[in-house]
């Protein structure tokens, strides 16, 4: 069964290709969505897919790329959606 996050990356996060690093992290784990800069300085998004894979990627999330410094990651459940292909940057 498919679930689907929308989530929020905090800490040293933008200028470090974590939205690169998200996007492979969600190919490798078979998620759909998007992630993208905010205007705070947090990376945000939405991931979908099975439960286990999720968890894999939020994993990641929490350590992100090697130049990042990760504080925060936070997440919420929300409505899935249907019809989504693929994993991009906003």
């Amino acid at each position: 069964m498919s679930k689907r996050i929308s989530y929020k990356v905090e800490g040293e996060v933008q200028g470090v290709f974590f939205r690169k690093f998200a996007v492979e992290q969600a190919k490798a784990a078979g998620v759909t969505g998007f992630v993208k800069n905010a205007s705070d300085g947090s990376v945000t998004g939405e991931a979908q897919g099975s439960e286990d894979s999720l968890k894999q990627f939020v994993q990641h999330l929490h350590n992100g790329p090697s130049a990042a410094e990760v504080h925060n990651v936070s997440q919420s459940d929300i409505q899935t959606k249907s019809g989504e292909t693929g994993f991009g940057q906003h």
